[in-house]
């Protein structure tokens, strides 16, 4: 696996980045295992400070930050530096609440004594993680642990590694001790090893489901515990009520965010019949505002897709849909510029048997269908594999919560963008992977949830648990 900085925009060979070697991957293992034994000493006050610290100078070098992004996997600059933002957000956020978090919890019991549930942490972790998000993929699975007391052993994309280092740099500079983060350039073989390794206790991935059934399985065979957050069918449901200018100003943006390479992109979009036609006009004309060039131009607002490959494997499963019978009411021409881009495209008529209907397209293509009931649009929502997130548009926004319910998905966002903050849990269902990050349920996803049993004295008369407290004779 070759680790290189390839422009999107100009296809330019920026920088190439050696393996890690077996012996460098021991040493990491053994550095963090160590620190894992000092974690445990350490008041999580502690930690918290130096987060803090993290999210300081993650924000002093927001630009350095944002344009190696940029240049590593050609996201626009101004996302790119949302992007780095919310890194010094989810940091300072988890600084500030995992004290509380992490503090014993009573359990009311009929026993003798008092129980509680304590939070411990269980040593180091195995971090698989993907091109699109470089950063913030990083920092919702090291800002939680850091503060519980896990190492982590970073694995990034192959096409992001200087975004990758970057960020692990930053963490260092920030007074985060050697070995809270450690980023390699592994093979899969080596990422098999660390999770059977005795030292790491659990992997977390955000990828494709081929990789996290890798993971999964090298994890299951040894008992480790996982967190999964794979692709997305996620659908835009538009009720018959809806604000249409809402909805106009909100549909584009949530698919051609990122230039749609999103698991929680927006690619299903199910409309009721009596706007269908007012919302493929709106989304046409937006579409066809958006302006392709230079990513770290501001003027730009159609990034470049990732890799040559990925816009070869997007442009071969918009053919396989044509072919199927769908219908392209706009795009899927050739954008006259050297860099990896895309024509944001419409498709209609794509029925179930259609491979469009079932298969992720991470990039900027929207499939739209006409129902004619809720129950239709709640049906065909679910007729999915997957099960990451939605957006539901209604005239009111409790009826809107109430067909938001019924989706089949770990997240709805109604009348509005979906986003993401430390407080809010992401992840699925279904073929979208399992567990959570952010919130508290991220942060407990590599704890040892310890219970503490304290009594002055037995309870002879107890026969809790089997316990026959009788005198011998």
């Amino acid at each position: 696996m070759a680790y290189k900085t390839i422009n999107p925009y100009t296809n330019e060979v920026v920088k190439e980045y050696s393996n890690t070697t077996d012996q460098e991957l021991e040493e990491a293992l053994q550095i963090g295992k160590n620190l894992y034994e000092k974690f445990k000493t350490q008041p999580v006050k502690e930690r918290g400070k130096i987060l803090h610290d993290v999210a300081a100078k993650i924000r002093e070098q927001a630009d350095e930050l944002a344009r190696a992004c940029t240049i590593d996997m050609g996201k626009l600059f101004t996302e790119a530096q949302g992007e780095v933002e919310l890194c010094a957000i989810i940091a300072d956020w988890f600084a500030d609440h995992s004290e509380e978090m992490l503090k014993p919890e009573p359990v009311e019991t009929s026993a003798h004594g008092t129980a509680e549930i304590q939070h411990h942490a269980t040593g180091v972790l195995m971090m698989v993680e993907p091109w699109n998000f470089p950063y913030y993929q990083i920092m919702r699975v090291f800002a939680p642990n850091f503060m519980v007391g896990n190492p982590m052993i970073l694995k990034h994309a192959s096409n992001t590694p200087t975004s990758a280092q970057m960020m692990a740099d930053v963490i260092l500079e920030a007074g985060a001790p050697k070995g809270a983060l450690t980023n390699l350039f592994m093979t899969y073989d080596q990422v098999t090893a660390a999770i059977e390794d005795s030292r790491v206790q659990g992997a977390a991935l955000t990828g494709s489901e081929r990789g996290g059934e890798a993971v999964a399985s090298a994890a299951g065979k040894n008992l480790k515990k996982t967190t999964m957050e794979l692709g997305g069918m996620d659908s835009f449901i538009v009720l018959d009520d809806a604000n249409m200018d809402d909805v106009s100003n909100i549909a584009w943006r949530s698919r051609l965010y990122n230039a749609g390479q999103e698991c929680t992109s927006s690619k299903r979009f199910i409309v009721m019949e009596n706007v269908y036609d007012e919302f493929v006009e709106q989304l046409k004309e937006s579409f066809s505002k958006v302006k392709p060039g230079d990513p770290l131009d501001p003027k730009t607002t159609l990034a470049p897709m990732n890799t040559k490959k990925a816009k070869e494997d997007l442009q071969e499963q918009v053919d396989e849909a044509i072919n199927a019978g769908a219908k392209v009411v706009y795009g899927n021409e050739p954008i006259d510029l050297p860099g990896q881009f895309f024509m944001p495209t419409i498709l209609t008529n794509v029925d179930r048997d259609n491979p469009a209907h079932t298969t992720e397209m991470f990039g900027p293509v929207a499939v739209v269908y006409k129902v004619s009931t809720e129950e239709e649009a709640i049906e065909l929502a679910n007729d999915s594999s997957y099960g990451l997130g939605g957006i539901v548009f209604a005239g009111d926004s409790e009826h809107g919560a109430e067909v938001a319910s019924q989706i089949e998905t770990g997240m709805v966002f109604v009348n509005d963008f979906r986003y993401s903050l430390p407080e809010l849990p992401f992840g699925g269902v279904k073929r979208s992977g399992y567990g959570r990050e952010m919130n508290r349920l991220g942060q407990m996803a590599f704890v040892n949830e310890k219970l503490i049993v304290k009594a002055d004295r037995p309870d002879m008369n107890n026969l809790a648990g089997g316990l026959i407290a009788t005198d011998p004779e």
